[in-house]
Parts: C-alpha cells; sequence; structure tokens
C-alpha cells in the first residue's frame, strides 16, 4: 500500500480489528438528555410517552436540544457507529449537530397529527421543514420523513406523507408494530391509545387490520421505508414487508426495557428482509452501544428458539452484517464494507483486553466479548472524529458540562403522570 500512496503515514493501533462502520439505524438523539428520565413510568407506555412529550416540548430549549444531539452523536462516535438513523422533532437542530461531530446519517423529520381534519395543515408544516432542511442536506448528512406512529398519525396524513416521500425520492420511517396498545387501537379500537384519543375528541375509524396491514393499505410500505420494531407481526405482515422492499430495523434492548415483547429477528431474515440494528433512544435503553445491541439481539434470538417455531440461530458473519451493512442499506445507504471505492467509514476495536483475552475467532471476540469501550478509532469519510478516548471534532467538556445542565433542569420539574 506504501507504493500505492508512498505519501502516507503507517501507525500502529496495537491489537486490534478494523471494520466498516457500525449502523445505528433507529435512534433519538434529541432525547439524549433523558437518560434515565423516564424509568418510573416504564410500566405504562402511555405515561411514559405523556412524560416524554411534555418534558420534549415544555422544558427543553432549542439550546437544550442541540446540546442534546451533539452528546448523542459524541455518545455515537465514541461507540463506533459512524451512521445514524435519526427520528427527530428538530430536524434541523439534528442536522446541524450530526455535521458539526462528523457522524453520517439521515435525519428523518418527524409528523404528527392523529386528528384527520388537520391533516393537510400538518401536511404543509411538514413541507416547511423538509424545504429548511434540504437545503442544509451534505455528502454527511441527508433528509428522510417520518410519520410518527400508526396511533399518532391520522390515516389521510399517512397518505399524504407517503405520497410526498414518492414525489421528492425521500426514505421513510416509521415506529411500527412496536406495542399491544398500538396493536388493540388499531384492530380493536380499543386500550389506552383508543382512550387517549378519547378524551381529546378525536374520532378513530377503526381499520380491524394488523398495524402492518394498515400500513400498506395507507401506502406506507415501499423499498425506501424503514419500520422501527415490528414486534407484533404475523407471517402474513413479514411477507408484505418483504414484497413491497421495506426494511425493519431491530431494536431488542429497548424493546425489552419497555416490556413490549420480542421480535423475531431470525424470522425477519427467513422471509428475506433487510434488517439493521438500532437502539432506540437512550430514554428507553440507556446507551445506543451498537456492539451490545448487536450481541443482546443474538442472544435473545437464541433464548426463544425453539425446534417448533422455524427458529435459525444466526451466524457471527450475519450478526455483523446487521450491525454494519444491512444497517447502511435500511438508510439507502452503500456503505458498510471495506473495498476499493468505498466510503471511507471504518472504525478500529481493540481486542487486547482482559475481558477479550484469550480470543479464538476475531469475528466472536468483537461480538461476544467487546462493547462500544473498546473502539480506538473512529473514522467518517476519511475523517478521524475520535481516538484513543477524545472526541476531535468538538469540546467534550463544555458539552459535559451543558448536558449537566440540562438535566439538573429535567430533574427538577414536578410531573403529574395525570
Amino acid at each position: 500500500m506504501l507504493t500505492l500512496f508512498p505519501e502516507s503515514s503507517v501507525q500502529s493501533l496495537g491489537e486490534a480489528i478494523i471494520l466498516p462502520g457500525l449502523v445505528n439505524a433507529h435512534t433519538h438523539l434529541e432525547l439524549t438528555a433523558m437518560r434515565g428520565y423516564l424509568e418510573n413510568e416504564e410500566s405504562n407506555f402511555f405515561a411514559w410517552l405523556r412524560k416524554l412529550t411534555l418534558a420534549r416540548l415544555d422544558l427543553m430549549t432549542e439550546d437544550d436540544l442541540e446540546v442534546s444531539v451533539l452528546w448523542g452523536a459524541c455518545e455515537a462516535a465514541r461507540a463506533g457507529v459512524t451512521s445514524v438513523g435519526d427520528a427527530s422533532d428538530a430536524g434541523r437542530i439534528s442536522m446541524k449537530a450530526l455535521q458539526a461531530i462528523g457522524v453520517r446519517g439521515v435525519v428523518f423529520q418527524e409528523s404528527f397529527g392523529p386528528d384527520a381534519n388537520l391533516a393537510k395543515d400538518n401536511l404543509a408544516t411538514l413541507q416547511t421543514k423538509v424545504d429548511q432542511l434540504l437545503a442544509l442536506e451534505s455528502d454527511l448528512v441527508r433528509v428522510g420523513v417520518s410519520p410518527h406512529s400508526p396511533y399518532t398519525v391520522s390515516a389521510p396524513q399517512l397518505e399524504l406523507i407517503a405520497d410526498l416521500a414518492r414525489q421528492q425520492n425521500l426514505s421513510l420511517m416509521i415506529h411500527a408494530a412496536e406495542s399491544a396498545a398500538e396493536e388493540s387501537l388499531i384492530q380493536d379500537g380499543k386500550g389506552l391509545f383508543a382512550e387517549g384519543l378519547k378524551k381529546r375528541n378525536i374520532d378513530w375509524h377503526v381499520p380491524g387490520l394488523s398495524p402492518i396491514q394498515y400500513l400498506k393499505d395507507r401506502g406506507i410500505l415501499g423499498t425506501e421505508t424503514l419500520l422501527a420494531h415490528c414486534i407484533r407481526v404475523n407471517q402474513s405482515d413479514l411477507e408484505a414487508i418483504a414484497t413491497t422492499g421495506a426494511s425493519i430495523v431491530h431494536c431488542p434492548k429497548s424493546n425489552s426495557k419497555l416490556g413490549h415483547g420480542f421480535a423475531r429477528l431470525s424470522g425477519f431474515l427467513q422471509n428475506g428482509i433487510n434488517v439493521g440494528i438500532g437502539s432506540d433512544s437512550v430514554a428507553s435503553n440507556n446507551n445506543c452501544d451498537i456492539l451490545e445491541e448487536t450481541r443482546f439481539a443474538a442472544l435473545l434470538s437464541r433464548a426463544v428458539a425453539s425446534p417448533d417455531d422455524g427458529q435459525s440461530r444466526i451466524s457471527n458473519p450475519e450478526l455483523l452484517h446487521l450491525a454494519t451493512s444491512g444497517g447502511a442499506k435500511c438508510l439507502g445507504q452503500t456503505g458498510g464494507s471495506l473495498q476499493i471505492g468505498a466510503k471511507a467509514d471504518f472504525i478500529a476495536v481493540a481486542i487486547d483486553g482482559t475481558h477479550q483475552t484469550p480470543g479464538y475467532d476475531p469475528v466472536a471476540t468483537l461480538l461476544f466479548a467487546s462493547s462500544g469501550r473498546d473502539v480506538r478509532l473512529t473514522v467518517v469519510d476519511g475523517r478521524e472524529i475520535y481516538r484513543d478516548g477524545r472526541i476531535l471534532t468538538v469540546d467534550e467538556e463544555r458539552l459535559r458540562a451543558r448536558i449537566t445542565e440540562v438535566s439538573r433542569k429535567l430533574s427538577s420539574h414536578e410531573y403529574s403522570g395525570s
């Protein structure tokens, strides 16, 4: 290689593995300040969402949100994540923050609105935000759209956003088939979400379908669609996802921590669906360590496997694919590999720790004995953004002081879950 690049320097990273950058295909970096903030509400998903929403809208300023995204992006870079799929209500802030840290990504501008009467107005608001974000696009960070979920966005608004995504060639992400409450609302018109809509005097037409079939009928599924979670799915749902070319981002730790259940990862793969790994927000996970998330996904898949349900053991190379090129494909990116012509997004992970020694198979050591704390180097688009314990693009200590200030403000607020 030195003959090809005679001016290049040679540096030793010690005993380490160099691999494609990890991809966190689903997260909410603007919620990084809420790490641990919602622990007491986790037994009631409706209360959890309500407290999160009130804190996000009523307590956090734009500066707080910027600090939250920046701190989350620092955490990602430290853990070897070179690309993220960031669902954000504050898309402009997220785009600028990712570019400042140097992390690649797609920022999915969120849209909400369960009242069908407001669908056109909400679409106009989304279009205005998308236009603003498109002016901020770069080779590093692109724009997508996210109708938040089937229970927070009306059927007409889902259809309008699907049309917008197709017309403007935008990737689309939606939380789908995540909880029993969502399934109960869409199939039967009952449950916590149904009661919440009734209290707000919002009419809800009961589709009587599974969440996935409902989204298919609304035109949401497609080749640029990313479905987050997909816990409450049946075989017909999986076939619909596979047929339309949509991808699934698997978030096993968040699913488990909130008590939603587990998604059938091997079932996704057996049906030929592209799958990536996501942390979800640290409000529901507590970290965005994709090596740890991938290990948890593997262990959970093996724990629930039985000879009767068609589960098969996912190989170590397949697991590594999910955390890299599978996630890149989820985001419409060509990364996730080390080859001539590929984006120079790569990381180095030390494998000389006490917890990793001895090691007989480097991939097994990486997946089952390592974590983001073992990352020594993170490079995005040929630029070092993290090396030897230090983020190279921003002042981490200043950010640490600011994120601490934000957390104190949130913790001092008296919250009522009623």
